[in-house]
């Protein structure tokens, strides 16, 4: 069987060639990406001398996607992957429908010209802001949590946030790519007949990881102290509650071996789930315990798009699947600073 990766020179798409090429040594793997993410050539030598096969091409020009070898599976690994993205600063709302949106469509053609199947890594941000911004909420152990005492919205429980839950906008245009891609996934698949998967992934963390403020959080901040670098807790009075779930990508590669074989498809979270979870406040006791004391300044400015707790239920994932992350926390978190440990300058290559 033949795997083309969109994006193999990324954190994610490298992590899941590396790993699936040792789970599966028939599977034959190949993948472009545009080189445009310092560190992706490293990446590009490290998949090479694995035997992947990778090329240079632009999501964005159907010319590259049409001249691609022929596979029987595309994996969706790229994408401007930050929920600023388009009112940062750093790259334009067209940038951002023309990586997002526009390269899944090119892919969706690829598919349909060579009766391919379709895998789209998808995200937690799909899901509405207004909502998830005013969930009833209490504080345990210097983290947010869902209040028990109050109701929920539907869709959402202790365990975390269903695929039941609203998609209505507001989402940032970040989102709004990404379920506009799965929604023409889905028609694609329907109207020409080829299996589509779509796997709406937690917060992506490990090793290697490109980390910024506003996309590989885990890593930027584990990188930061390491680096004794400024951090700031930002809005929600400047305490650090607000909460995420993390999920190492290596351990979406048994899922996806499952996916390969299978053509049923469809939507599911693919997360760490509370488990997994944690708050930036207990982030950063983690650190202090790993590297010593660094402060953490406060600011309670509310930025944008921001929701005090996201937190996946992946239960459909693992009835449907049998999947479960194998990767806890800690072993991602400790995976991270070995890493900056043994490469100090990471940061300055992320910001560049």
């Amino acid at each position: 069987m033949k795997l083309l990766i969109s994006g193999i020179c990324g954190f994610a798409g490298s992590t899941i060639a590396t790993t699936l090429r040792a789970n599966d040594p028939t599977l034959e793997i190949s993948g472009f990406d545009n080189f445009v993410r310092s560190g992706s050539e490293s990446n590009r030598r490290k998949l090479q001398s694995l035997g992947v096969k990778v090329q240079h091409a632009d999501l964005r020009l159907a010319s590259d996607v049409e001249a691609l070898p022929s596979a029987d599976w595309v994996l969706d690994a790229a994408a401007l992957p930050s929920v600023l993205a388009g009112v940062d600063g750093k790259s334009s709302s067209r940038q951002l429908l023309e990586h997002n949106l526009l390269g899944t469509i090119n892919l969706l053609e690829y598919c349909k010209a060579r009766r391919a199947g379709f895998i789209l890594l998808s995200t937690s941000r799909v899901y509405s802001i207004p909502p998830l911004a005013t969930l009833p909420l209490v504080v345990v152990g210097d983290a947010f949590r869902p209040d028990p005492g109050r109701p929920l919205p539907e869709g959402i429980s202790p365990q975390g946030i269903g695929e039941s839950f609203s998609s209505n906008p507001p989402l940032s245009l970040y989102g709004a790519t990404k379920l506009a891609s799965e929604v023409l996934a889905l028609e694609y698949a329907a109207t020409y007949g080829f299996p589509v998967h779509i796997n709406r992934c937690g917060v992506l963390a490990g090793a290697g990881q490109f980390g910024q403020a506003e996309q590989g959080i885990f890593s930027f901040w584990v990188h930061s102290w390491r680096r004794r670098r400024p951090l700031r807790y930002i809005g929600y009075e400047g305490r650090g509650f607000q909460v995420r779930d993390c999920l190492h990508p290596r351990d979406l590669a048994p899922l996806l071996i499952k996916q390969l074989a299978r053509d049923s498809g469809g939507i599911m979270n693919v997360a760490g789930g509370t488990a997994n979870s944690m708050s930036l406040a207990q982030l950063s006791t983690w650190c202090r315990d790993r590297f010593g004391p660094h402060q953490v300044t406060s600011d309670p400015r509310p930025r944008p798009f921001d929701v005090p707790w996201m937190v996946l239920d992946a239960a459909h994932c693992r009835q449907a699947w049998d999947w479960l992350p194998i990767t806890s926390w800690t072993d991602i978190l400790e995976e991270i600073a070995r890493h900056a440990e043994a490469e100090p300058a990471w940061l300055d290559l992320c910001d560049s």
